[in-house]
């Protein structure tokens, strides 16, 4: 008896420094690409956004700008941000907490997000690296099993749609992007279209009568729980708790939704524990 407790001790820590390894692996990987980021930009100076750069969006968006306080700074070259909430893979499981932190770049369409999580003490590591077009998502639990494994055509489009999401919601200064092309719908509703190179996606953004920024919706985005299988469903995004963050007024709380034929599925629930912009080294 006491052989067999020994040995099950010595499978989990064993287990317990591969999982280690994997999760730094991950982690090494991420760290990585943010370093060829700020590398790639650290000549740039941005330059300030201005009255002149946002007149040529509908009304409501420029409303929008200068409501969470972008004019007069520096336009948006990247930035960073830190979430705590929770995520799920469907309707009927149990939440898993997440905390996660991520680096954006403009000049280049690319998103670094890398995420820890747990479930009934279970620790899961996760990236999302979206790049030149392309996309991942590896998601593994105790660093070693994969839960997913998600990449193609479907993934590229998928994350593009969640690049501009970013860009709406903690970006605001990008929405003067000349890949971005505009068409009002109402006095507080927009379509917009947003490209990176072969992709392009559009987006439906509501706001209310102050200004904020409240709901996103695209019918651009693909559902996948094991980056096998994909299916379309329209994803939308409602933020609310616009508070200041480093000196703008920004949504602090938001969730993600998938609608589906027999309801809304809300998958994650986030809260913005911090942001940055233009940042010049790793955090």
């Amino acid at each position: 008896m006491k052989i067999v407790f020994k040995v099950s001790l010595l499978i989990l820590a064993v287990t317990i420094v591969i999982a280690f390894i994997y999760s730094q692996h991950m982690k090494r990987t991420y760290n990585n690409e943010v370093k060829i980021g700020l590398e790639r930009i650290k000549a740039i100076e941005p330059e300030i956004l201005t009255e002149d750069d946002i007149q040529h969006l509908p009304l409501v968006v420029q409303k929008y700008l200068r409501y969470v306080g972008v004019i007069g700074k520096e336009k948006i070259v990247n930035f960073r941000a830190e979430f705590e909430g929770k995520i799920r893979g469907n309707p009927d499981d149990g939440w898993m907490k997440l905390k996660s932190v991520q680096y954006n770049f403009t000049d280049q369409p690319t998103r670094i997000f890398y995420i820890t999580a747990s479930k009934m003490g279970i620790p899961a590591v996760g990236i999302h690296l979206y790049k030149d077009e392309k996309a991942i998502m590896l998601i593994k639990l105790l660093g070693l099993f994969t839960v997913s494994d998600a990449k193609g055509p479907e993934m590229d489009q998928g994350e593009t749609v969640t690049v501009f999401n970013d860009m709406c919601l903690m970006a605001p200064a990008t929405l003067v992007d000349k890949n971005i092309i505009w068409e009002s719908v109402d006095s507080l509703t927009v379509k917009a279209r947003f490209t990176n190179g072969h992709i392009n996606i559009g987006a439906t953004l509501f706001f209310n009568p102050k200004g904020e920024l409240i709901n996103f919706i695209s019918n651009d985005r693909f559902e996948t729980k094991d980056g096998k299988t994909y299916k379309n469903s329209p994803w939308f995004t409602p933020v609310e708790g616009y508070q200041d963050l480093n000196g703008f007024r920004l949504p602090t709380s938001a969730k993600t939704i998938y609608k589906h034929p027999d309801g809304d599925f809300c998958y994650g629930e986030f809260l913005i524990k911090n942001i940055e912009y233009n940042c010049k080294e790793l955090k």
